[in-house]
């Protein structure tokens, strides 16, 4: 049936639609923390934070099942529900930010945030780390080093060292945050001086796409420094570390000690339903809605606004952010226990962990060896995956409900795994 879907995928899609796995998972129904496939196996879902307050959480499909049958449309008509999501939603931020553009998807979102920087600052130029994703529009995806952009990266783009735990940026842990700060500097004064000018910095607080490299709340300080003095702004990418994932704040920029001019979420925010937003500055919003006309026909719907609603308010209702501090704890603690001669660091950043393994004091990446672990917690009913420059770091990321028995039947299956997997050279 598997071998049959996927030729059917290619057919249909065409080639090189991704998927995860060697043998991909056909999943047919999910609850809570669990997914099933098309066999009845069940698997804890230890990776996907779409699903941010827990599979067809109820409360959530119920929002959406009534809202769709009640209205659904655009907002050229005047409608409550998006302004009351934007109220409810902007209240949890800080730092002025009071105003929000509804998209579908992040890559909308971080579109329309370079566009801001550009509306405010009257420049093109744009940074980002070289080992990044932030979306998959023309814009956002020559950000990302996944694959090089046909006829090379554009001029007004630079992509700086990300930082990194066991290889920091200018050779020393303690030397990092002003290391990092001064490629920022370097990358500024180059965009300056091809003419492009400099607009600003998009990142994600937890560096999640970099490997969730161990950085500390201050970090950043120096980096906002020169981007403050050379006029840019600081774009958040909050679509992983954002909602409360951080566990001891909502944001993850909070946590950081970041003050944003733009933040953008992703789907998490609506538990999968299909939506995004920007969040800025009345200065900022002011200066893209002068600049550039917009409308974005799904973006801020009835039924897309019912389910982000019900997303915060099942968050309330059910302390996630809370649990996700206690549950990162006592999964930190396990983490930390674990043994095995390749692993190097563990980390993380509330419900958001990272296992890196390596062959040699050189620090070679493990690559094949952490790619067999993942499919031998595949084999045993856990699904999680692989991060990092070299995809050497294991990356767990389940959704908000799991819990400290979660964790504890991950890390116990992590053991034997570890245990039992040959080391690939």
């Amino acid at each position: 049936m598997t071998e049959d879907l996927i030729q059917r995928r290619a057919r249909l899609m065409g080639p090189n639609v991704p998927t995860f796995y060697r043998t991909p998972v056909h999943l047919v129904r999910g609850k809570g923390v669990w997914l099933w496939d098309a066999a009845g196996r069940r698997y804890l879902d230890c990776y996907n934070n779409v699903p941010h307050v827990g599979h067809c959480h109820p409360k959530v499909v119920g929002a959406i099942c009534r809202q769709a049958g009640t209205l659904n449309t655009h907002t050229r008509y005047l409608h409550d529900l998006v302004l009351d999501y934007i109220e409810r939603l902007t209240a949890t931020l800080g730092h002025g930010i009071s105003q929000a553009i509804m998209t579908c998807t992040g890559s909308e979102a971080n579109d329309i945030a370079l566009r801001m920087a550009q509306a405010v600052t009257g420049k093109t130029g744009i940074i980002a780390t070289d080992n990044t994703y932030h979306g998959n529009t023309g814009a956002t995806s020559v950000l990302s080093t996944r694959r090089p952009p046909i006829g090379g990266y554009p001029g007004h783009v630079r992509l700086v060292p990300a930082p990194d735990s066991l290889r920091p940026v200018g050779g020393s842990l303690e030397g990092q945050a002003r290391a990092f700060a001064a490629h920022v500097a370097r990358a500024i004064a180059e965009l300056e001086a091809a003419g492009h000018g400099f607009s600003g910095m998009m990142l994600c607080p937890v560096f999640a796409n970099e490997g969730i490299p161990t950085v500390q709340p201050g970090f950043l300080d120096p980096t906002v420094a020169v981007i403050r003095q050379a006029g840019g702004l600081v774009i958040a990418d909050e679509v992983q570390p954002g909602f409360g994932r951080v566990g001891s704040h909502f944001w993850g920029h909070d946590w950081l000690g970041v003050a944003p001019d733009v933040v953008t979420v992703g789907k998490p925010m609506a538990n999968g339903h299909p939506v995004a937003a920007v969040l800025a500055t009345p200065a900022v919003m002011g200066a893209f809605r002068d600049a550039f006309g917009y409308f974005n026909t799904f973006g801020g719907n009835p039924v897309s606004a019912a389910a982000c609603m019900a997303v915060l308010d099942v968050m309330d209702s059910e302390g996630l952010q809370q649990n996700a501090a206690r549950v990162s704890a006592h999964a930190m603690d396990r983490l930390r226990a674990l043994r095995h001669p390749l692993l190097a660091e563990v980390r993380g950043a509330g419900l958001i962990f990272g296992a890196e393994f390596v062959l040699d004091d050189a620090m070679t990446p493990a690559s094949g060896f952490v790619a067999d672990v993942v499919e031998g917690m595949v084999q045993r009913g856990f699904l999680l995956n692989r991060i990092g420059r070299a995809g050497n770091t294991l990356k767990i990321r389940p959704p908000m409900p799991f819990s400290v028995e979660n964790a504890d039947m991950l890390m116990d299956a992590l053991q034997d795994v570890l245990a039992q997997t040959q080391v690939r050279r």
